[in-house]
């Protein structure tokens, strides 16, 4: 008998009946796996994404192989089964096809193929060879999802290209010629005669006739990165999303009607390309990827609306990602972050897909035999918001549970007796149960863990009790009450099944010798009973139980002896019971965590089958009730950009800042300003703290501008003499209509507009002379102004070694830098700060910091800030510059400061006073900051400061000082353009004197995520340069504002 591999076909239709299966293949017909790639599975996320990698999962064993399809074909070039599903159980009409199939070890290929059916559930069989063809060889077999009748053939490619189309449960065939080679097919998951086909040379084609006609719908289309229509809503039912190459070897994303793809009816949702092999289309998300810097970026568009950038965290940066799920309006995703190895932090969106949230650090990865990437997260069936991960800890493994879809993770209680009833001292949190999590690859076989929607409270899994997960001591455990309690099973491994709807647990143990017993409990793992199932002990290579209504049979297949044939033995259990479960045999059973019955918002009762009952449970009746729970703090997660500290509040991360929300919008408009909080998506508590949580609308509040850019049309600041150059004005912040623009030229031509609306197009202007022009924009509303300064014109000034430069009085001033490579321009600017008298004193941190330090110059403006914050209430009036490199450090600046008449308040004494105030103060660890929560940063005075920034020693003059400034400003571009002379023809340095009073140096990070950041390190020496290529950017990438954008950048400060 052959029972079906859960998923296979809905819960109500599984069947099986079987009596016993003929020998088909002798023992000269040795039956082993084919070499293909797997054919399409329908999106069931397994093997290569659509197709289960069945290569070398038998070994060598010849003899007769049964394979239930999946929902159409699982690829295997043994003897393969296919069985039909009815809606009424027990039905007689179930039909049961197998395709064996012979291969040659000498030719290295299949010889020969045959086709059997049976329509009494595998009592007898009929041979379908002279009905498909004597000398066809058929590959696949596949079924449609939809309508079970429908059978498709496909023959072996390397004989002929040709299908066989069957529309009686596979009594009769049709057979139709194709002019392409089919690799995969996808079969529509409504409409049962619209297929879409992937040929052999990549190329997509598309049929509304069950496969009887084709039609071509694109080539170069990426293997696997084609997909169905998938909204929830219906719409489109008919439209394709496809990944294809163009001509020059980019890949876009593609969608088109399945019967009309032209260029003239195609879309292209995400504007430009993406990176290849990154379409996702799944559920009422698109994703892609697009790689931008050396950095993948990740966009998502929901229900079709325009993409989106993921927002994770700032400092996240990605390497690697993986959609685990999209379940219930919302993204459930594994990230690889720049600092993690074999390890995955889980974090989950909102609806819309865009902003993430960290639900756990540190999950467990492994590499799949395929090379695919294995997460160790498990998502119990039948309880939404269940799951259980393996998260590394100081090297160690630990497995936790959640109960609301990631906001709380605790640890396993392990069993209080073990399974001879001795006591187990186990304390949480430094002993607890650990369970292996890997799902079986092989439908044969039960894997790690296993649970059932129809049997919500119990899970079965191996495992180990003691301080970390281990792969030795190996024990079987189970609960019966979704995880809060477990009990051991068995000292060994076992594959447990479950069968009518979890009312009886099958368990057969894993060994490599041959065995006669199993081993089942009808009270949900309390006690076991041994039974035996074969009279001569089988070497056991699978068993398959089929977790449908009603279900009590089981076959195990296996081999007698190494050279033997396989053999098949049904197991049916339905003689035990002698009647069906009535409703006094039922018990209530309420969902809960550790005592806890509200969980994502609603508690939930079951129905259960009292342990001391026999009987046959038939259909499953699902959760009683379910009653809503008024909301209370647990059942809000942190909004984005906001962390949950030890107290259980969320709090701003270092990085954030929550004003940022409102900086897209105009006064008299409205915007949601978070709370820090934001409500589980899918939960379902009502009234209680949810006003309080909830994002609340606001009025926009009127802002000064800031963040102003002026760029060029074509990306250059040059100008040709008598053309046209057109201006384009961007504002990141600032209320946008009420903002009145003033334009300098530069050549003596200066214009106003009245809002920014009005230079949407652009602002042209042509320059009648040659030369550099100093373009000056004003941006300003009732709040405050901002400006920009770009410089425009061909280059004049080529620096052959350095150049110097006196600052004459102190205060903030802005420099600029143009370097230009034949028509490219690579600008920007910085603010810097002069002081006739200063202390500065090098800092050190404590080495957890490193962990943290992805070393780029973002990150280290950000904890610039945060170390300033730190040092506050000492002195107000300091700087601070974390420096490039690690171990980390930085340069702690403390300033003269003035009252409102200008006169001065400190004087050098009064500066070292502070400093040595500052230093006791460090030297007693009574400066610190928390970096995330539980994250804890001592900031210390370095005893030795190696080539300090700034030399206080008299004779430092400022024009070495500025020298000093050229060489760290400039980063790169100074120290290449001494090594590259040629390929840079010219440098340009603008110093703009600037009477600011504002006496922080670190300025606001960008958000505009898109300009690529290199790190520090990345310089290396002006020697290690020689060899390296120099990446130039356009100037329409590059900030000409205050604000500074340096791709390499050493923090500067001068002393005037």
């Amino acid at each position: 008998a052959l029972a079906l591999v859960e998923n296979m076909c809905p819960p109500q239709l599984w069947l099986l009946p079987w009596q016993e299966l003929p020998t088909l293949a002798p023992s000269a017909k040795r039956d082993l796996l084919g070499e293909r790639a797997a054919p399409p599975c329908q999106h069931w996320g397994f093997g290569e994404q659509r197709g289960w990698p069945w290569q070398g999962a038998l070994g060598g064993t010849g003899g007769l192989w049964l394979l239930c399809e999946f929902p159409h074909q699982l690829h295997m070039t043994g003897v393969h089964a296919d069985r039909k599903c009815f809606g009424q159980p027990f039905s007689m009409l179930g039909v049961i096809l197998i395709l064996t199939k012979l291969y040659d070890y000498n030719l290295g290929s299949i010889t020969e193929s045959s086709l059997w059916r049976s329509t009494d559930y595998g009592t007898t069989y009929e041979k379908l060879n002279d009905k498909v063809g004597l000398k066809t060889i058929l590959s696949y077999l596949y079924v449609c999802p939809t309508n079970k009748r429908k059978i498709m053939l496909l023959t072996d490619p390397e004989v002929e290209s040709s299908l066989l189309i069957s529309s009686d449960e596979g009594a009769t065939y049709q057979k139709y010629r194709l002019n392409f080679y089919i690799h995969s097919l996808l079969f529509h998951p409504k409409q049962e005669d619209w297929i879409l086909a992937y040929s052999q040379d990549q190329k997509l084609f598309s049929s509304v006739e069950f496969g009887r006609r084709w039609l071509l719908l694109h080539e170069g289309v990426t293997p696997n990165r084609f997909y169905w229509s998938m909204m929830g809503n219906g719409r489109e039912p008919d439209l394709v999303h496809l990944e294809a190459r163009t001509v020059d070897g980019h890949a876009q994303y593609i969608t088109c009607k399945m019967q009309n793809c032209s260029e003239a009816t195609r879309s292209k949702p995400f504007p430009g390309y993406i990176d290849h092999n990154s379409l996702i289309v799944q559920g009422d998300y698109v994703f892609v990827q697009l790689t931008s810097g050396g950095r993948p970026h990740y966009y998502v568009s929901y229900r079709r609306s325009p993409f989106a950038q993921m927002k994770l965290p700032k400092y996240s940066l990605p390497k690697d990602m993986h959609v685990i799920s999209t379940d219930e309006n919302q993204v459930f995703a594994a990230v690889q972050e720049w600092n993690q190895n074999d390890t995955y932090n889980l974090y989950i969106s909102d609806t819309r897909g865009v902003y993430f949230t960290l639900a756990l650090e540190n999950v467990k990865s492994s590499q799949g035999l395929e090379g695919n990437v294995m997460i160790d997260l498990y998502e119990v069936a039948g309880i939404k918001g269940m799951f259980l991960a393996n998260k590394k800890i100081d090297n160690q493994v630990k497995t936790f549970i959640t109960y609301n879809k990631g906001r709380d993770w605790s640890l396993l209680q392990a069993p209080h007796t073990d399974l001879r009833g001795n006591p187990i001292h186990c304390l949480l949190p430094y002993c607890s149960l650990h369970l292996h999590l890997k799902v079986s690859d092989n439908p044969y076989t039960s894997g790690n863990i296993a649970s059932r929607d129809t049997a919500p409270s119990i899970i079965v899994a191996s495992g180990n009790i003691g301080t970390e997960l281990s792969d030795n001591d190996i024990s079987m455990f189970v609960t019966s009450d979704a995880g809060n309690t477990w009990r051991q099973i068995f000292e060994e491994e076992h594959s447990v099944l479950y069968l009518d709807q979890g009312g009886v647990l099958v368990a057969m143990k894993h060994t490599s010798l041959p065995i006669r017993h199993l081993w089942l409990s009808f009270d949900e793992g309390r006690s076991w009973s041994k039974y035996s199932f074969t009279s001569l002990p089988l070497f056991v290579d699978g068993v398959l139980g089929e977790p449908g209504e009603e279900t009590l049979i089981m076959t195990v297949f296996g081999h007698f002896s190494h050279r033997s044939e396989w053999q098949l033995v049904k197991v049916d259990y339905k003689s035990i019971f002698d009647r069906r479960c009535e409703e006094e045999d039922y018990r209530p059973w309420q969902l809960h965590s550790q005592g806890e019955a509200c969980i994502m918002g609603a508690k939930r009762i079951y129905r259960k089958r009292k342990s001391e009952k026999k009987c046959m449970q038939g259909k499953y009746a699902g959760a009683m009730t379910s009653e809503p729970c008024v909301c209370t703090e647990a059942d809000f997660d942190c909004d984005y950009g906001y962390e949950r500290h030890s107290n259980g509040q969320c709090l701003p991360a270092f990085w954030y800042n929550p004003s940022s929300l409102s900086k897209d919008c105009s006064l008299g408009q409205s915007y949601l300003n978070s709370t820090g909080y934001r409500k589980v998506v899918s939960n379902n508590c009502t009234d209680g703290v949810r006003e309080r949580y909830t994002a609340k609308p606001q009025q926009c509040p009127g802002k000064p501008p800031q963040g102003l850019r002026i760029l060029t049309a074509d990306g250059r600041l040059t100008a040709q003499q008598g053309l046209n150059v057109t201006f384009l004005v961007q504002l990141e912040e600032g209320d946008l209509q009420r903002s009145l623009i003033q334009v300098d030229f530069g050549d003596g031509i200066a214009v106003s507009y009245a809002n920014l609306s009005s230079t949407e197009d652009g602002i042209k202007h042509i320059y009648q002379n040659v030369g550099i022009f100093r373009v000056t924009v004003l941006v300003e509303n009732s709040l405050g102004s901002d400006s920009a300064h770009p410089f425009l014109g061909f280059p004049l000034i080529t620096l052959e070694g350095s150049i110097t430069f006196t600052f004459s009085v102190e205060g903030m001033n802005t420099i600029t830098v143009q370097v230009s490579a034949g028509n490219t321009i690579l600008q920007d600017t910085k603010t810097i700060a002069v002081y006739e008298k200063f202390q500065s004193l090098r800092l050190s941190f404590s080495p957890n910091l490193d962990d943290y330090n992805p070393d780029i110059p973002e990150w280290r403006r950000d904890i610039s800030r945060v170390v300033k914050r730190a040092l506050v209430e000492v002195s107000c009036h300091v700087l601070v510059a974390v420096l490039p490199g690690l171990p980390t450090s930085a340069e702690l600046f403390i300033l003269p400061y003035q009252d409102a008449t200008g006169e001065k308040k400190r004087t050098a004494a009064n500066l070292e006073q502070i400093s040595e105030t500052l230093i006791q103060k460090l030297n007693q660890n009574l400066v610190h900051f928390e970096l995330k929560p539980g994250v804890r940063i001592l900031v210390h005075a370095a005893h030795l400061t190696a080539a300090p920034l700034v030399d206080l020693t008299p004779s430092h003059s400022g024009s070495a000082m500025l020298m000093l400034l050229s060489v760290v400003f400039v980063g790169l571009a100074v120290f290449v353009i001494y090594k590259f002379k040629r390929k840079i023809p010219g440098l340009n340095i603008y110093a703009q004197m600037q009477n600011e009073k504002d006496q922080e140096m670190v300025s606001p990070v960008s958000q505009r995520e898109s300009i690529p950041n290199v790190p520090q390190s990345e310089l290396m020496s002006p020697e290690q340069l020689v060899d390296e290529k120099l990446e130039v950017h356009p100037i329409g990438s590059i900030s000409t504002a205050a604000e500074p954008q340096s791709t390499k950048e050493i923090p500067t400060y001068v002393n005037g």
